[in-house]
Protein backbone atom coordinates (compact mmCIF):
# COMPACT_ATOMS: atom_id res chain seq x y z
CA UNK A 1 0.00 0.00 0.00
CA UNK A 2 1.13 3.42 -0.55
CA UNK A 3 1.61 5.34 2.59
CA UNK A 4 3.40 8.75 2.92
CA UNK A 5 5.93 10.08 6.18
CA UNK A 6 6.58 13.99 6.15
CA UNK A 7 9.42 15.25 7.73
CA UNK A 8 12.07 18.29 7.38
CA UNK A 9 13.94 18.67 4.65
CA UNK A 10 17.32 17.67 6.24
CA UNK A 11 16.03 14.50 7.70
CA UNK A 12 14.26 13.76 4.53
CA UNK A 13 17.91 14.12 2.45
CA UNK A 14 19.41 11.94 4.77
CA UNK A 15 16.98 9.13 4.85
CA UNK A 16 17.02 9.14 1.00
CA UNK A 17 20.96 9.27 0.75
CA UNK A 18 21.35 6.64 3.63
CA UNK A 19 18.68 4.57 2.57
CA UNK A 20 16.74 4.54 5.83
CA UNK A 21 13.98 6.12 8.28
CA UNK A 22 14.20 6.95 11.69
CA UNK A 23 11.89 4.28 14.45
CA UNK A 24 9.79 6.61 16.42
CA UNK A 25 9.76 5.65 20.63
CA UNK A 26 6.40 5.70 22.31
CA UNK A 27 7.71 7.99 24.92
CA UNK A 28 8.78 10.65 22.04
CA UNK A 29 5.55 11.09 20.16
CA UNK A 30 4.00 13.63 20.33
CA UNK A 31 0.25 12.55 21.87
CA UNK A 32 0.52 12.86 25.61
CA UNK A 33 -2.10 9.78 25.59
CA UNK A 34 -0.19 7.21 23.38
CA UNK A 35 -0.63 4.40 24.64
CA UNK A 36 -3.05 5.44 27.75
CA UNK A 37 -6.43 4.66 25.57
CA UNK A 38 -7.62 2.77 28.27
CA UNK A 39 -10.07 3.83 31.30
CA UNK A 40 -7.43 4.09 34.29
CA UNK A 41 -9.66 4.78 36.73
CA UNK A 42 -8.34 2.67 39.57
CA UNK A 43 -4.60 3.26 40.59
CA UNK A 44 -3.82 -0.70 40.47
CA UNK A 45 -5.50 0.03 36.75
CA UNK A 46 -2.40 3.00 36.26
CA UNK A 47 0.26 0.92 37.49
CA UNK A 48 -0.49 -2.01 35.52
CA UNK A 49 -0.31 0.39 32.19
CA UNK A 50 2.56 2.53 33.47
CA UNK A 51 4.62 -0.68 33.89
CA UNK A 52 3.27 -2.33 30.44
CA UNK A 53 4.05 1.11 28.59
CA UNK A 54 7.68 1.72 30.24
CA UNK A 55 8.41 -2.16 29.21
CA UNK A 56 7.25 -1.96 25.41
CA UNK A 57 9.30 1.41 25.01
CA UNK A 58 12.51 -0.02 26.33
CA UNK A 59 12.04 -3.04 23.54
CA UNK A 60 9.50 -1.63 20.41
CA UNK A 61 9.20 1.07 18.51
CA UNK A 62 7.34 2.66 15.41
CA UNK A 63 7.30 3.80 12.24
CA UNK A 64 4.55 6.71 11.23
CA UNK A 65 2.79 7.13 7.81
CA UNK A 66 0.00 8.66 6.76
CA UNK A 67 -2.53 7.70 4.30
CA UNK A 68 -2.41 11.18 2.70
CA UNK A 69 -0.37 13.38 2.14
CA UNK A 70 -2.63 16.22 0.83
CA UNK A 71 -3.40 17.99 4.36
CA UNK A 72 -2.48 20.93 4.95
CA UNK A 73 -1.83 20.73 8.99
CA UNK A 74 0.41 17.46 8.08
CA UNK A 75 2.46 19.54 6.70
CA UNK A 76 2.55 22.45 9.50
CA UNK A 77 2.87 19.48 12.08
CA UNK A 78 5.82 17.08 10.34
CA UNK A 79 7.21 19.06 7.91
CA UNK A 80 8.57 21.89 9.24
CA UNK A 81 5.95 23.87 8.92
CA UNK A 82 5.88 23.57 4.68
CA UNK A 83 9.28 23.92 4.72
CA UNK A 84 10.54 20.06 4.59
CA UNK A 85 9.42 17.13 2.31
CA UNK A 86 7.32 14.30 1.76
CA UNK A 87 8.22 10.44 1.29
CA UNK A 88 5.80 8.21 -0.49
CA UNK A 89 6.47 4.55 0.16
CA UNK A 90 4.89 1.15 -1.58
CA UNK A 91 4.78 -0.64 2.26
CA UNK A 92 4.08 -4.13 2.54
CA UNK A 93 0.50 -4.57 3.74
CA UNK A 94 1.36 -7.11 6.64
CA UNK A 95 3.20 -4.68 8.54
CA UNK A 96 0.54 -1.99 8.40
CA UNK A 97 -1.81 -1.64 10.91
CA UNK A 98 -4.30 1.27 10.35
CA UNK A 99 -4.91 3.73 13.51
CA UNK A 100 -8.47 3.70 14.74
CA UNK A 101 -9.98 7.06 17.00
CA UNK A 102 -12.24 6.59 19.10
CA UNK A 103 -14.22 9.25 21.52
CA UNK A 104 -14.47 7.57 24.68
CA UNK A 105 -11.17 5.50 26.51
CA UNK A 106 -11.40 2.09 27.06
CA UNK A 107 -12.85 -0.87 29.61
CA UNK A 108 -9.36 -2.14 30.62
CA UNK A 109 -8.81 -5.77 29.91
CA UNK A 110 -6.50 -7.97 31.78
CA UNK A 111 -5.46 -11.77 31.38
CA UNK A 112 -7.80 -14.17 33.22
CA UNK A 113 -5.87 -14.66 36.79
CA UNK A 114 -2.95 -12.79 35.41
CA UNK A 115 0.01 -11.88 37.13
CA UNK A 116 0.52 -8.40 38.78
CA UNK A 117 -2.68 -7.67 36.83
CA UNK A 118 -0.70 -8.11 33.06
CA UNK A 119 -2.71 -6.86 30.17
CA UNK A 120 -4.63 -9.43 28.13
CA UNK A 121 -2.76 -9.60 24.54
CA UNK A 122 -5.98 -8.63 22.25
CA UNK A 123 -6.01 -5.53 24.79
CA UNK A 124 -2.83 -4.57 23.87
CA UNK A 125 -3.14 -4.59 20.31
CA UNK A 126 -6.19 -1.90 20.86
CA UNK A 127 -4.02 0.29 23.21
CA UNK A 128 -1.62 0.18 20.48
CA UNK A 129 -3.87 1.68 17.49
CA UNK A 130 -5.90 3.45 19.42
CA UNK A 131 -6.25 7.08 19.83
CA UNK A 132 -8.57 10.21 20.37
CA UNK A 133 -10.63 10.81 17.16
CA UNK A 134 -9.27 14.45 17.14
CA UNK A 135 -6.00 13.04 15.92
CA UNK A 136 -7.99 11.41 13.01
CA UNK A 137 -7.08 14.35 10.37
CA UNK A 138 -3.72 12.28 10.24
CA UNK A 139 -5.07 9.35 8.60
CA UNK A 140 -2.05 7.58 10.75
CA UNK A 141 -0.77 3.90 9.75
CA UNK A 142 2.01 2.12 11.50
CA UNK A 143 4.53 -0.25 11.65
CA UNK A 144 5.89 -1.85 15.40
CA UNK A 145 9.21 -2.94 15.25
CA UNK A 146 11.70 -4.51 18.00
CA UNK A 147 14.81 -1.95 17.89
CA UNK A 148 17.92 -3.72 17.04
CA UNK A 149 20.95 -2.24 18.72
CA UNK A 150 22.77 -2.88 15.31
CA UNK A 151 20.97 -0.24 14.01
CA UNK A 152 21.25 2.59 16.50
CA UNK A 153 23.02 5.89 15.29
CA UNK A 154 23.12 9.07 17.66
CA UNK A 155 20.66 7.42 20.11
CA UNK A 156 18.16 6.89 17.36
CA UNK A 157 16.84 3.37 16.12
CA UNK A 158 16.38 3.18 12.20
CA UNK A 159 14.64 0.75 9.61
CA UNK A 160 16.16 0.09 6.16
CA UNK A 161 14.51 0.48 2.94
CA UNK A 162 13.50 -2.90 1.36
CA UNK A 163 10.96 -4.64 -0.74
CA UNK A 164 9.45 -4.58 2.49
CA UNK A 165 9.58 -0.59 2.66
CA UNK A 166 10.29 0.92 -0.71
CA UNK A 167 10.61 4.71 -1.51
CA UNK A 168 8.04 5.67 -4.62
CA UNK A 169 8.04 9.33 -4.33
CA UNK A 170 9.58 12.56 -3.05
CA UNK A 171 7.04 15.84 -3.10
CA UNK A 172 8.75 19.17 -1.62
CA UNK A 173 7.01 21.53 0.26
CA UNK A 174 5.47 24.39 -0.92
CA UNK A 175 7.89 26.61 1.31
CA UNK A 176 10.68 23.90 0.90
CA UNK A 177 14.08 25.42 -0.38
CA UNK A 178 16.03 22.70 -1.85
CA UNK A 179 16.81 22.95 -5.53
CA UNK A 180 14.52 20.49 -7.10
CA UNK A 181 16.54 19.83 -9.75
CA UNK A 182 19.45 18.61 -6.95
CA UNK A 183 16.94 16.67 -5.15
CA UNK A 184 15.78 14.90 -8.71
CA UNK A 185 19.38 14.25 -9.24
CA UNK A 186 20.29 12.58 -6.03
CA UNK A 187 16.74 10.63 -6.44
CA UNK A 188 17.22 9.23 -9.74
CA UNK A 189 20.84 8.58 -8.81
CA UNK A 190 20.38 6.09 -6.37
CA UNK A 191 16.68 5.01 -7.04
CA UNK A 192 16.18 4.97 -10.86
CA UNK A 193 12.46 5.92 -12.10
CA UNK A 194 11.24 7.54 -8.65
CA UNK A 195 9.26 10.83 -9.06
CA UNK A 196 10.39 14.32 -7.59
CA UNK A 197 7.58 16.73 -7.47
CA UNK A 198 7.05 20.45 -6.03
CA UNK A 199 3.70 20.79 -3.94
CA UNK A 200 2.09 23.82 -3.86
CA UNK A 201 -0.74 25.35 -1.93
CA UNK A 202 -4.49 24.51 -3.76
CA UNK A 203 -6.58 27.61 -5.58
CA UNK A 204 -9.80 26.24 -4.64
CA UNK A 205 -9.88 24.33 -1.49
CA UNK A 206 -7.71 23.52 1.60
CA UNK A 207 -5.38 20.61 0.61
CA UNK A 208 -1.64 20.67 -0.56
CA UNK A 209 -1.61 19.39 -3.86
CA UNK A 210 1.21 18.40 -6.62
CA UNK A 211 2.25 21.76 -8.32
CA UNK A 212 1.59 20.49 -12.54
CA UNK A 213 4.89 22.39 -13.44
CA UNK A 214 7.12 19.85 -11.71
CA UNK A 215 4.99 17.38 -12.90
CA UNK A 216 5.66 18.18 -16.44
CA UNK A 217 9.17 18.82 -15.82
CA UNK A 218 9.37 15.29 -14.36
CA UNK A 219 7.46 13.83 -16.95
CA UNK A 220 9.86 15.60 -19.78
CA UNK A 221 12.75 14.31 -18.08
CA UNK A 222 11.99 10.62 -18.39
CA UNK A 223 10.07 11.17 -21.64
CA UNK A 224 13.86 12.95 -23.18
CA UNK A 225 14.94 9.58 -21.67
CA UNK A 226 12.35 6.93 -23.82
CA UNK A 227 10.54 6.39 -20.49
CA UNK A 228 7.25 5.87 -20.21
CA UNK A 229 4.41 6.76 -17.51
CA UNK A 230 4.00 10.01 -15.42
CA UNK A 231 5.50 11.19 -12.42
CA UNK A 232 2.43 11.63 -10.00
Amino acid sequence: MRVYHLLTAENGLSDISLRRIRISRFADLNDPFELLAAHLGEKSFRTAVRNWRTELNATHGLLCFSKNWENPVLWSHYAAKHHGMCLGFELQDDLAQEVHYIKDRLPIRFKPNGPEKRLDETFVRELLASKYEHWKYEEEIRVFLSLDPSTIESGSYFFSFSDKLQLAEVILGPLCELPIAEVGNLVRGAYGRVPVTKARLAFKWFNVVYDERSVKEENSYWASKGSTGHAA
